[in-house]
């Protein structure tokens, strides 16, 4: 295992850009069981400083590399077993760095179903197959008289399966298909068509009607897009190579030649020409093509994913408005508007429905209601969710808070996204079994805008709506890149060990769903935890679960005041060197900036503690449990502007952005319907991606530049030169610069942005 660890690393290393020995640190501790976050907040030393994106990619790549060895072990003993396995194919196969090219040295070896090549040679042509491959100047048809035999009824079938012969050799060369396969992915086009009749209902698939673009370079959005109308059976989808090659014989017959010495030197060898031909047209170019296929769904699902978890990130991330009374509003027209009241932690106080909106128009009632709950529990925010009459919700609660006295409340629209689902879950259900479901998606509203990370966790990050296309992709790869993100976002920020939920400690480094859960009964059977160790008395959480968690896990005012910081446990006596060496008291000291910046933090390096700790520990406890989050800011909608109907070219309006994707921004600006800063409009000066300039929270002004109320979409741009930005450049949006493909990447004053944006904008 040492072994094979030490040639993983290597291979890693390259990947993540650090040493070997970094990397077989990281996988030591991985194999023991530490967590991504654990090792790189407590493990500085052992890693050599990996922070957590390499330690993630690393993760990703050792499951990938150790699935390799176990196949390469497979197929070495698969063809073992064949008396079959030579040095030369053995040094192949432990060379083989992908499990395409594994999978390619093992075609000829492959047990598979009865082909027309065996049949060819039980009826005794697998002789004349090889005669012409060693004579290149006879005749095939005088090689073939003799074969015809009662099984081969003339030289005509003679032929035919000597040909079946010659093929499937060809056909299970392994260096062959990688130099062809590479071949099509420097040169292959991806044409997409649309199925006869089908125009009518495939219309959000217009752009791709008639499409082309090279397969190297088709970006992820748009690929998912094709793949997705071919799955519906709107878009037929190919991949061409060599179409627009003029000569009789094309470069990838050509490239089959020179793999076999196939020349014209006679009979023998043109027949073979054609064979050559005819195995690409037949067998190679069908399954190489499927191959292309499955590479581009996997890279644009790659893509997708990665934009997914940005996005995720961000908004898990996102500014909490803080521990503050808040009423959370989930608008509705006939069923009313759903009410929840909560208290600075969380707690629900008081949920009611009113009825504003037609057919009852209790204006009146609702407003005096909502006053009458804002001085009973003084509420200091309004959240407010962005759904379905959100805009009309925001009014009647702007117009009641202008006629309240005294010191106002402040109102937030709140992205509902998700909200549903965790109303009807099991966790809302053990939360709140007496209320109704509708009421339990206000009290989310509420939380989420006092603390969005907190609140988030609870709900599967695939429902929470941030995400490209995000049910097209393979959905083990998509989960487990999203539970990365929030086990990442949660042991970033620390958690509140004595306000925390079980579904939010589940997230946390080292504790499972049972643990805790084990966490909150003991919590709440005993009281609140007065320090870090008391968390050794909860059922099943032993020492190795301790060392994982325990730094993330935050005590405020409790006994221990290194519990509130995100100093670990194991180095509570380094920091006590710190806190002596300035003569200070420990909770004095903390927050004292300038006396811990005037320390040498190489005088308390030990044997177990090198620099890395020790910076982070004077960093810690010059603001302790500091929260990386940014400052609570919100967007200000303008008024009279509610519905997409409202919106005219050249408005200046301010709003929150709800996603990023790499073609652009989506930005929630009022009126149900997001609209788009495409990434040519981000900025007055060139964009290659999106996240250069936003992030899903982002509060941003933007300018109306168009509007499409029948397709429900919405041009918006962030430049501030007032001009219409420059058509990308063709290199660095990854299209060649030959004015055939041209339309494939439009400038984005050309209509809605381009042609190349608008199943995104359909999809929203």
């Amino acid at each position: 295992m040492a072994a094979d660890n030490r040639f993983l690393a290597t291979a890693i290393a390259a990947e993540i850009n650090a040493r070997p020995e970094q990397a077989a640190a990281a996988i030591g501790l991985i194999d023991e069981g530490a967590t991504v976050p654990f090792i790189a907040r407590y493990r500085k030393e052992v890693t050599g400083g990996l922070d957590d994106t390499q330690l993630r990619t690393l993760s990703e790549r050792l499951v990938y590399l150790r699935e390799l060895e176990a196949r390469r072990a497979s197929i070495i003993d698969s063809i073992n077993s064949q008396g079959k396995l030579t040095d030369e194919l053995a040094a192949k196969i432990g060379k083989a760095t992908t499990k395409a090219e594994l999978e390619d040295l093992y075609l000829p070896y492959k047990p598979k179903r009865r082909t027309r090549a065996e049949i060819a040679r039980e009826r005794g042509l697998g002789p004349l197959a090889e005669a012409l491959w060693a004579d290149r100047t006879a005749d095939p048809a005088l090689l073939a008289a003799p074969y015809v035999t009662g099984d081969v009824a003339d030289v005509k079938a003679a032929l035919e399966g000597a040909r079946d012969i010659v093929a499937e050799t060809i056909s299970e060369n392994a260096d062959l298909l990688g130099k062809l396969r590479q071949h099509m992915r420097n040169g292959a086009m991806l044409r997409a068509k649309v199925v006869d009749g089908k125009q009518e209902q495939g219309a959000k698939f217009a752009d791709y009607f008639d499409h082309s673009e090279r397969w190297a370079t088709a970006p992820g959005h748009r690929a998912l897009a094709m793949l997705r109308g071919w799955n519906e059976e709107v878009l037929t989808l190919t991949i061409e190579v060599d179409a627009d090659d003029p000569s009789p014989v094309k470069p990838a017959q050509r490239i089959i030649a020179a793999a076999f010495d196939i020349r014209d030197r006679g009979a023998a060898d043109r027949w073979l020409m054609d064979v050559a031909g005819w195995t690409w047209r037949v067998k190679l170019s069908v399954s190489l093509s499927l191959d292309l296929m499955r590479e581009l769904r996997e890279r644009a699902e790659e893509e997708a994913i990665h934009v997914f978890a940005r996005n995720l990130k961000d908004l898990l991330l996102a500014a909490p408005a803080g521990s503050r009374p808040t009423i959370g509003l989930d608008p509705g027209i006939r069923t009313g508007v759903k009410v929840a009241v909560v208290d600075a932690t969380g707690k629900l106080l008081e949920t009611t429905t009113v009825y504003p909106f037609p057919p009852k128009n209790d204006v009146r009632g609702t407003q005096a209601e909502l006053a009458a709950l804002i001085r009973k529990h003084n509420v200091e925010l309004i959240a407010i969710g962005n759904g379905t009459g959100s805009r009309e919700t925001e009014k009647l609660v702007a117009d009641m808070l202008a006629a309240l006295p005294g010191q106002k409340p402040t109102k937030v629209i709140v992205s509902e996204a998700g909200a549903s689902v965790y109303s009807a879950s099991e966790t809302a259900a053990a939360e709140f079994p007496q209320l109704d479901v509708s009421l339990r998606g206000a009290v989310s509203i509420a939380r989420r805008l006092q603390d969005p990370l907190a609140e988030l966790v609870k709900i599967e990050p695939k429902s929470i709506g941030v995400g490209q296309y995000q049910h097209d992709v393979d959905q083990g790869k998509l989960s487990r890149s999203l539970d990365a993100v929030v086990e990442d976002a949660v042991n970033a920020v620390g958690v509140d060990v004595n306000m925390a939920s079980a579904p939010l400690l589940a997230r946390v480094s080292g504790l499972s769903r049972s643990i805790a859960e084990a966490i909150v009964a003991h919590r709440d059977q005993n009281g609140a935890f007065s320090s870090r160790r008391d968390l050794l008395k909860v059922a099943r959480l032993g020492n190795r679960t301790f060392e994982q968690a325990a730094g993330f896990l935050r005590i405020p005012n409790g006994k221990e005041p290194l519990d509130a910081s995100a100093v670990h446990p194991e180095a509570y006596d380094v920091a006590k060197k710190i806190v002596a060496a300035c003569g200070r008291d420990l909770r004095s000291l903390m927050g004292d900036s300038a006396t811990l910046k005037a320390l040498d933090p190489r005088r308390f390096i030990d044997e177990r503690f090198g620099l890395p700790t020790v910076k982070d520990i004077i960093a810690e406890l010059e603001k302790p449990g500091r929260d990386p989050r940014p400052s609570f800011k919100t967007a200000t909608f303008a008024e009279g502007v509610n519905e997409i109907q409202d919106l005219k070219p050249g408005m200046m309006l301010e709003g929150t952005v709800t996603n990023v994707a790499a073609f652009g921004a989506f930005v929630d600006i009022g009126v149900h319907q997001d609209g788009l800063v495409h990434v040519s409009q981000l900025a007055d000066r060139f964009i290659k991606d999106a996240h250069e300039v936003v992030k899903a929270g982002d509060v941003v002004k933007v300018r109306v530049v168009e509007v499409d109320v029948k397709r429900k979409r919405i041009g918006l741009t962030m430049r501030k030169d007032g001009s219409e930005a420059p058509p990308p450049r063709m290199g660095d949006r990854g299209a060649p610069a030959n004015k055939k493909f041209m339309k494939t990447e439009k400038p984005a004053s050309q209509g809605a942005f381009g042609a190349a944006l608008a199943e995104a904008l359909k999809r929203r």
